[in-house]
């Protein structure tokens, strides 16, 4: 019987993602608007005011050792930095339909590294639960249409490279990064807070980003900016640098890691649902069907294992 806090642990995992999904298909205006390394920045910026007093050391907390100090570097520096880094530009180097297929393998990724560096063992219900994740996702990403997708190959990348193939390199890097995060995330709750962990990696990530940052924003026009964009800005902002991690690693804390990786399916799950809510989407019967497909692994996942007696 699973009992209640591992059932909150499920639903801040759940709502973790459903947020990271909402935030990302909202925010498509705010890169039309600001630069990626200026966004990022001000999203940095906005979340660290807002978690000032969670960078306070707790009483009973014990002091960071030099490896979780590295850990806590790692944490961001893959996890924000250079996955927001290789997603973007990956994306738009190659199809929205090949980088969500390349996404697909996220559950199966973070189930690989908790293994090697976790040594968690996958029952046969997790492994299903993986499996069902990333056959759902890639089957709902196949179903996307991409307009104006050419058959031409362009090979005017880094050594005759496809654009398209470097794109997807650049977009599974992205997937071995989140997955990183996950499992370095772990390690990081057995002994620091939620909203200790959630401050100190937003804060390495405001460092990280910048130089970058700054020169976007010695370029940029503030003053063209409409007061709803501004508004906009900010739920992403709360949305990616707080409640999202927060969220993460609360449940992070009491769920193994290959089974946390199984709620990235919330992902592009609540992306189409605002999709279709709010943009005037459709989704196919086919759709539907991943849709179900990926939910089904969910539920395998969460279900408890039978201990052998």
């Amino acid at each position: 019987m699973t009992s209640p806090n591992r059932w909150w642990a499920y639903s801040s995992l759940a709502l973790s993602m459903s947020l990271v999904g909402s935030y990302v298909a909202l925010s498509k205006p705010l890169v039309l608007v600001f630069p990626v390394f200026l966004l990022a920045w001000l999203r940095f910026g906005i979340g660290g005011v807002a978690m000032l007093n969670w960078l306070r050391k707790p009483a009973n907390e014990p002091v960071l050792s030099p490896r979780t100090r590295a850990l806590l570097f790692l944490e961001s520096f893959l996890g924000n930095f250079l996955f927001s880094v290789c997603m973007l530009f990956g994306v738009s180097l190659t199809t929205a339909v090949a980088a969500g297929v390349v996404m697909s393998s996220i559950p199966a990724v973070v189930a690989v590294l908790s293994w090697v560096f976790l040594r968690e063992r996958i029952g046969w219900r997790s492994a299903a639960g993986i499996a069902c994740a990333a056959i759902g996702i890639g089957l709902f990403s196949l179903q996307k249409v991409d307009v104006g997708v050419g058959a031409v190959v362009d090979n005017s990348g880094p050594f005759g490279i496809s654009k398209a193939l470097l794109g997807n390199l650049l977009v599974f890097a992205a997937v071995v990064c989140e997955a990183s995060y996950v499992v370095i995330g772990k390690l990081l709750t057995e002994g620091l807070g939620p909203k200790r962990i959630s401050a100190i990696i937003n804060l390495w990530g405001f460092a990280l980003v910048t130089p970058f940052g700054l020169w976007a924003a010695w370029q940029f026009d503030f003053s063209a900016v409409a007061l709803p964009v501004w508004g906009l800005l900010v739920f992403y902002a709360l949305a990616a640098s707080v409640w999202t991690v927060w969220l993460w690693m609360s449940g992070l804390k009491r769920v193994p890691a290959s089974q946390a990786g199984v709620f990235t399916v919330m992902l592009p799950i609540s992306a189409a649902a605002i999709g279709v809510l709010f943009m005037g989407e459709r989704l196919t019967v086919l759709q539907g069907i991943a849709f179900g497909i990926a939910l089904l692994g969910l539920v395998l996942a969460t279900l408890p294992e039978r201990k052998s007696a």
